[in-house]
C-alpha cells in the first residue's frame, strides 16, 4: 500500500506541518485495500530523547485520505482520535529539541478488516492492529528545527 504526503519519502517535511509553522496536520492518502472496513494511522518519532514518541493517532477512517488541517477532536462523523505524547487529542507536529539532528517521522497506514468503534489507547489499538491487519504502508520524513 502506497502512502502519500505533500513530501517525498524520506524528504523534509513542510514547515508548515511543524511546531515552527502552522502545526497542522498534512493531507495524507493511500491506496485502497479489497475488504478493508476501515483504515488506522499511527505517526511516531523514534529519534525523541525519551524514546519512541506519537505525534497521531487516528483510527476508524473509511475513505483513503484524510484532510489537511484535520480538526483536534476526540470524534469527527466516525473518525476516531488518540491523544498524542504532548497530552493533546489529534495531531501534534514534529518538535524536536533543537540542538538535535533531523528526527524521522513515520507515519503508517494500517488497511483493516473490522472497524474501530470505541476509543481505544495505542496499546489496544497496536492489539487491534495485529489481529485485523490486511495491509500496511508507511511513509518516513525528516525534520530539524530551525531556530
Amino acid at each position: 500500500m502506497i502512502v502519500k504526503a505533500p513530501f517525498k519519502e524520506g524528504e523534509e517535511i513542510p514547515q508548515k506541518f511543524t511546531c515552527e509553522g502552522d502545526d497542522i496536520s498534512p493531507h495524507i492518502s493511500w491506496d485502497k485495500v479489497d475488504g478493508a472496513k476501515s483504515y488506522a494511522l499511527i505517526m511516531e518519532d523514534p529519534d525523541a530523547p525519551s524514546g519512541l514518541f506519537v505525534h497521531w493517532i487516528i483510527y476508524n477512517i473509511k475513505t483513503n485520505s484524510l484532510a489537511e488541517n484535520m480538526p483536534r477532536k476526540e470524534r469527527i462523523n466516525g473518525i476516531i482520535q488518540g491523544e498524542n505524547d504532548f497530552g493533546n487529542i489529534g495531531y501534534g507536529g514534529p518538535c524536536p529539541p533543537k540542538s538535535h539532528p533531523a528526527h524521522r517521522y513515520f507515519i503508517r497506514v494500517y488497511a483493516l478488516d473490522a472497524e474501530v468503534t470505541r476509543k481505544m489507547s495505542l496499546e489496544e489499538l497496536r492489539e487491534f492492529i495485529s489481529s485485523h491487519k490486511l495491509d500496511s504502508g508507511e511513509i518516513m520524513g525528516l525534520y530539524k528545527r530551525r531556530g
